[in-house]
C-alpha cells in the first residue's frame, strides 16, 4: 500500500503462532494460505450499512476490483495455470463432471498451490457473479506440472430460480472459473452445459 511496505494478519495464531510467522518470513517454510474474506480498497467500495441486499458485498456480488480478493495468497514460487478439459460437455442429473487443470510450478522452489472453482450463469445478471464449488491443495515440485482433477457433481449447479423461489440445477450454460482466487485477472474460463 501506499503507507507501509507490508501487511501481516496472523489471524489467531496460537501459542506457536511466533514461530510459525518467523519461519514464513525468514523463508523457512513456503506458505500456501488463502484468504476466506474479502478485503475492499475503501469504506466507499461498501455498500450503506442500512442496505440488506447482496449487491456490492462478498466476492459473490462485487463488481468492483477489491484490495485483497476471496482466495488470495503468496508464495515463494509462482504457478502457471494450463487450459482445463471437461470430461463432457453436457451434464444430467445423476451425473459428474471432472474438470482437470494442469497446473505448473514455474519457479524456483518445491511448493503448494490452492486450485480454485467457481461457476456462474452468464445469464442472470441478478444472482452472483461467481460462486466457489470447488477446491484442491496440491503439492508441485519445482519445474513441474501437475494434472488436477476437481469433480463439480450435478448439484453443484443448484442456482436460484426466482420463477419456482427454489434453489436446483438450472437448465442452461454455466461458465465454470478457475484459477489462484477470486479475481477475475486471476481465472480462467470454459462452459458447460446443463440439462
Amino acid at each position: 500500500t501506499q503507507n507501509c511496505a507490508a501487511i501481516l494478519q496472523a489471524w489467531y495464531p496460537g501459542q506457536a503462532g511466533g514461530t510459525a510467522v518467523a519461519d514464513v518470513l525468514f523463508g523457512d517454510y513456503n506458505p500456501a494460505g488463502r484468504l476466506p474474506i474479502t478485503f475492499y480498497k475503501s469504506m466507499q467500495q461498501l455498500p450503506d450499512y442500512e442496505d440488506y441486499s447482496m449487491k456490492g458485498r462478498t466476492y459473490r456480488f462485487m463488481t468492483k476490483t477489491p484490495l485483497y480478493p476471496f482466495g488470495y495468497g503468496l508464495s515463494y514460487t509462482r504457478f502457471s495455470y494450463g487450459k482445463a478439459t471437461l470430461n463432457q460437455s453436457k451434464l444430467t442429473k445423476g451425473e459428474k463432471a471432472i474438470l482437470t487443470i494442469p497446473v505448473s510450478n514455474v519457479g524456483q522452489r518445491d511448493g503448494e498451490e490452492v486450485v480454485q472453482v467457481y461457476i456462474c450463469r452468464p445469464d442472470d445478471k441478478e444472482g452472483p457473479q461467481k460462486t466457489l464449488r470447488g477446491f484442491q491443495r496440491v503439492s508441485i515440485a519445482k519445474g513441474k506440472t501437475q494434472n488436477v482433477q476437481i469433480e463439480l457433481p450435478y448439484d453443484s449447479f443448484e442456482w436460484f430460480d426466482a420463477a419456482t423461489n427454489t434453489i436446483r440445477p438450472l437448465n442452461g450454460t454455466y461458465k465454470i472459473l478457475y484459477g489462484n482466487s477470486s479475481n477475475e485477472k486471476d481465472l480462467q474460463t470454459c462452459s458447460i452445459q446443463i440439462q
